[in-house]
């Protein structure tokens, strides 16, 4: 555990307290848990770091009163927190003497809605995170999950069999794989611990210290790739291409710091840098799916949105979106609600918004991704642009409907369709 601490802070720099919480108890140091201030690339910050060698990481009544005693200096210091989550939960022999009172468990969450949008909050998950605590990563803004090792769930798999009589693995319940490409709670699978460390000393690298500061700054770099605009967006709105090469040729070379790229794929959002300054970027991805939007998409969008507002980071938008998906599907799984989320994301958002259509633009997508009646600072539009209520194919069969059912032979109705 201090080893992952150690890669995480800058050398030297670590104040610890309650060092000697559990010293009457054997075998129980510091109660199971490093808490500290520190530094990260010379800016302070604040640490949790469970430590599963003392009882699997699980929490005591100590534990509790030291988490909640970091999390209180992280507010009133307005520095991030960093959460280093390895912990098989409450000791349940405990549980008087930690869960239900005023200043037990439920305060640790309590303090992070609180610190939300206050100071950024970031976890890197290496080992379990069981019942309650599973919580903690849930109101971080992101979530690093170690392959293999990393797992979330309000109960485990045998709890699962014994009470709703389902059989299901660890990973299948709420492992790193599943949760980074599933759930959503996961935003990026690392490989090791010292792949999840460098994503949160990455990720704070695009953050101000508290709401009232701006992104730091860095030299600006030409962008990865020279290829031309027009070389990479397709005229055909109807043929597919990757964003991303897109992106490599607009923003800082080696700026892009994608989050959730593995849930939600028709959709990327991410941290980057122009000329040096941190934007937020949300684009559509027509490689996957076409680009429609989703109920997950549309959540991924809404969460990446309000958290860039948070911590004034400007927003770009590169829409090539065919709108939101239809069905009985999606209606039952609430794309309503879900696309408005998203759709108030933008309309709330006060950073400065930079939106340009890329090719399509249709129905309410062009609503979701910032267009000109959610008073972005800019609109712009391509020449391969195109806006409407809904595609040429389905505003055809929306007004000519009846016209075309009319026509008995279907080469003669695919001849009109093609005039129309």
């Amino acid at each position: 555990m201090r080893d992952r601490v150690e890669r995480l802070v800058d050398p030297a720099s670590l104040a610890e307290e309650g060092l000697l919480a559990g010293w009457e108890q054997e075998g129980l140091g510091a109660e199971g848990v490093l808490t500290a201030l520190g530094t990260v690339r010379g800016r302070p910050v604040a640490v949790m770091a469970n430590d599963p060698t003392v009882k699997a990481g699980s929490w005591a009544p100590k534990t509790v009163e030291k988490i909640l005693r970091i999390q209180e200096r992280a507010l009133t210091l307005r520095c991030p927190i960093i959460y280093l989550v390895d912990s098989a939960g409450a000791r349940i022999n405990e549980q008087v003497q930690m869960f239900p009172g005023r200043r037990h468990a439920g305060r640790i969450f309590f303090n992070q809605v609180r610190l939300s949008g206050v100071v950024p909050q970031v976890c890197a998950l290496f080992g379990p995170s069981a019942a309650g605590g599973a919580y903690i990563p849930a109101f971080c803004d992101a979530v690093a999950m170690r392959d293999g090792n990393a797992s979330m769930y309000l109960g485990s798999p045998r709890m699962a069999e014994m009470v709703i009589g389902e059989k299901v693995t660890l990973e299948e319940m709420g492992g790193a794989r599943m949760h980074t490409s599933k759930s959503g709670v996961g935003h990026v699978l690392v490989a090791s611990d010292e792949e999840g460390i460098e994503f949160v000393r990455r990720y704070l690298s695009y953050f101000p210290q508290s709401f009232t500061g701006e992104p730091p700054l860095a030299p600006g770099a030409p962008p990865a790739s020279k290829r031309s605009i027009g070389d990479l967006i397709p005229a055909d709105e109807n043929k597919p291409f990757d964003m991303r090469d897109l992106l490599e040729a607009l923003l800082d070379g080696g700026s892009f710091f994608e989050i959730h790229e593995r849930w939600a794929r028709e959709v990327i959002v991410g941290y980057a840098r122009l000329e040096g300054r941190v934007i937020g970027v949300v684009a559509n991805q027509p490689k996957v799916k076409g680009g429609v939007l989703f109920v997950d998409s549309a959540d991924k969008c809404a969460r990446f949105i309000w958290t860039c507002n948070a911590f004034n980071i400007p927003l770009l938008f590169l829409a090539d979106v065919p709108g939101f998906m239809i069905g009985t599907q999606v209606e039952r799984e609430g794309i309503i609600r879900h696309g408005a989320k998203m759709i108030s994301a933008v309309s709330e958002a006060t950073v400065p918004k930079l939106s340009v259509i890329v090719r399509k633009a249709y129905g309410a997508g062009l609503y979701a991704m910032a267009g000109p009646a959610f008073d972005p600072d800019c609109c712009l539009a391509l020449p391969t642009a195109s806006i409407a209520v809904m595609g040429p194919q389905a505003a055809i069969n929306a007004v000519y409907y009846n016209q075309l059912q009319a026509i008995d032979d279907p080469a003669e109705r695919r001849e009109r369709t093609e005039q129309l």
